[in-house]
């Protein structure tokens, strides 16, 4: 155990049962600052907008925002009052938060999966993901080999930019998380 790495078995597990026809880049991100973000309210959906690109654009029922059942559109201080267990083990131990038997990160992590198995399978080498912060910590969290119970590890700001290399065995390389320098205007930034 070094720097509090716990277990790098299955760190570089490859995300698909065959090999690619070439690697991949994979650029995550999260979409800009919505009215609810702004409100702090519990969220699950937002809109994608794609403007004259000639690629098509491709929409993964995937890549969808988990699920919080009657959370969804509440501010997080009514929430909270209305719904104080609930609403402490969602912010808590989001990995064991569950109405009716649902385990809605739980789930998640089936469905990050699902959509990395889409997107690998898919023709092309560069791949733009524009999605919700939940789905995006999953799809980060199940490339690195962490289980749900780290959901809350991994935070992503609305424009953070996440990539993934993936070589020809579908093993994932993080090489940026949550990069926000694009956003600032004071500054001149050359890459």
């Amino acid at each position: 155990m070094t720097g509090g790495a716990f277990d790098f078995k299955g760190a570089s597990t490859p995300l698909i049962d065959v090999p690619l026809s070439s690697s991949k880049k994979v650029t995550l991100v999260r979409h800009g600052l919505s009215s609810w973000n702004e409100d702090s309210r519990v969220q699950s959906t937002a809109e994608l907008l794609w403007h004259e690109k000639q690629e098509p654009l491709v929409f993964l029922d995937s890549l969808k925002e988990a699920h919080l059942f009657f959370l969804e559109g509440m501010t997080n201080a009514d929430a909270r009052k209305k719904y104080p267990e609930l609403y402490s083990s969602w912010r808590e131990d989001p990995a064991n938060f569950h109405v009716n038997g649902i385990y809605p990160i739980r789930k998640l992590w089936g469905t990050a999966r699902e959509a990395w198995r889409e997107i690998l399978s898919a023709p092309g080498e560069n791949f733009l993901v524009v999605s919700h912060k939940s789905i995006l910590r999953a799809l980060i969290c199940t490339a690195l080999g962490l289980g749900p119970e780290r959901f809350r590890a991994i935070d992503i700001n609305n424009g953070g930019i996440s990539t993934f290399f993936f070589n020809k065995r579908g093993e994932p390389m993080l090489q940026s998380l949550n990069m926000t320098a694009h956003m600032y205007s004071d500054h001149i930034y050359q890459y």
